[in-house]
């Protein structure tokens, strides 16, 4: 294999580096956004406090705003002049922003509505008819929602949470904002893949951008199969 067509297939340790720690990044975040999205869906289908549609709203908001907005105003809030980075910095002695830690939590807020959206989507429709069955034989609703309603709803949810990593293999100006590119720590793919473009790097940039693009494929083709089967 001649040396240009080998650089253009094979990626470089700190690229590999770098997915890795973006496909952990996407990993963690999809279990936090389950266990916060998925509650947060179920109450917001059957609340009728009056402030729900803010709160609604609210979470819809990255939809919408742009990007480097949320992580300014996150990275205001990181900062060890601000709360929660001050209490951060005084708990654990390292600022929250330009951390990994830091990164988890910016990307469960911007990625919140891609997975409560469809999670409560799916809850929707489930029939009432069956739950109501449910409470009837004296389940609790805590039960009811475990065994019967999120059961039931499987299919939606997990295109759920596969669209919520897939939205976090594809941040950038949030991760930007809040991470930087310190290398093992805050680099992830994509702005592994803006250096390479910004350095000229072609060859490599070619590669690893067919490689992010073949893995978001894959993600999206899963969760159209799971809504079409639903």
């Amino acid at each position: 294999m001649s040396e240009p067509v080998a650089t253009s297939v094979l990626l470089t340790p700190a690229l590999w580096e770098a997915l890795g720690l973006t496909l952990r990044l996407a990993t963690t975040t999809t279990l936090v956004l389950a266990v916060i999205g998925l509650p947060l869906a179920h109450w917001l289908n059957r609340t009728r406090w009056r402030i729900a549609p803010a709160i609604e709203t609210l979470v819809a908001l990255p939809v919408v705003l742009p990007p480097t907005v949320i992580g300014f105003y996150l990275l205001v809030a990181f900062s060890p002049q601000h709360p929660p980075g001050t209490w951060w910095r005084e708990l654990t002695g390292a600022p929250l922003s330009f951390s990994f830690t830091g990164l988890v939590i910016a990307s469960v807020f911007y990625s919140l509505p891609f997975a409560v959206q469809p999670f409560q989507a799916a809850l929707r429709g489930v029939s009432p008819e069956l739950l109501e069955a449910g409470r009837a034989l004296g389940a609790s609703p805590l039960r009811v929602f475990l065994r019967l309603h999120a059961p039931l709803a499987w299919r939606g949810i997990a295109a759920g949470l596969t669209l919520g990593f897939a939205h976090t293999l594809g941040e950038f100006g949030v991760v930007l904002m809040i991470g930087g590119s310190v290398p093992g720590v805050t680099r992830v793919a994509s702005i592994a893949l803006y250096d390479e473009v910004q350095a000229l790097n072609y060859p490599q940039a070619h590669a690893f951008a067919a490689t992010l693009l073949v893995i978001s494929f894959v993600l999206l083709l899963t969760v159209t199969l799971l809504q079409r089967r639903r």
